[in-house]
């Protein structure tokens, strides 16, 4: 999935786990890259592939959060979490964890991004702690131009068909920037719903 419903899952008691999540994730991340790299092959030197190495680490995160989407809202919550990034696939994907930390409720949630060579774009999955499952959902495919990463995705918010979009503003490697916008009306208009500040921790 994308970051549609993640801010509203709990963690529940007893449920799957970081581990669970992980396990999943690299299992898929293992098979993608059986396909993508043949025996024998090394995996292609692409420049491209390096757009997130900036947030390789570990990471502070301050979130903000739209109280309610698409409804008119103009109140924000705020929260603090944390994720750390590691390469993978010999550098054609890379792997995050996040622990996003509300007034209410703390979930765990993984990023998995892939890069294709041939289309110089990358495919970004969000999976979380509630539903680990073998659906990923699906994904906001885009790519950097001069520090600043686009991803788009065609969606369904509350029965209603939207696009999703991320911006990674990475224009200052050391204090990247994310956020999230809906646009009900085939991306004429975009309400930015979730806006996170990173800050390295190691």
């Amino acid at each position: 999935m994308s970051e549609i419903t993640a801010s509203d899952i709990i963690l529940p008691t007893g449920g799957p786990n970081r581990r669970t999540v992980l396990a999943g994730t690299v299992a898929l991340a293992v098979a993608t890259s059986l396909r993508a790299v043949p025996a024998g092959a090394a995996a292609p030197a692409v420049e491209a592939s390096h757009d997130f190495d900036f947030l390789v680490g570990t990471w502070r995160v301050s979130h903000r959060q739209l109280k309610r989407r698409l409804a008119g809202e103009t109140e924000w919550i705020s929260f603090d979490g944390s994720s750390t990034l590691r390469k993978i696939l010999g550098g054609l994907g890379n792997i995050d964890e996040n622990e996003v930390r509300k007034p209410d409720v703390t979930y765990i949630g993984v990023t998995l991004r892939l890069y294709d060579p041939a289309k110089r774009s990358w495919s970004i999955y969000w999976m979380d702690s509630r539903s680990p499952s073998g659906d990923i959902g699906i994904a906001l495919v885009g790519s950097f131009e001069n520090g600043i990463g686009t991803f788009f995705s065609d969606e369904t918010f509350e029965g209603k068909p939207i696009k999703v979009r991320y911006i990674w503003n990475a224009t200052n490697p050391d204090r990247p920037h994310w956020q999230q916008a809906f646009s009900p009306d085939a991306g004429k208009t975009w309400e930015v719903n979730w806006v996170c500040e990173f800050t390295r921790a190691a």
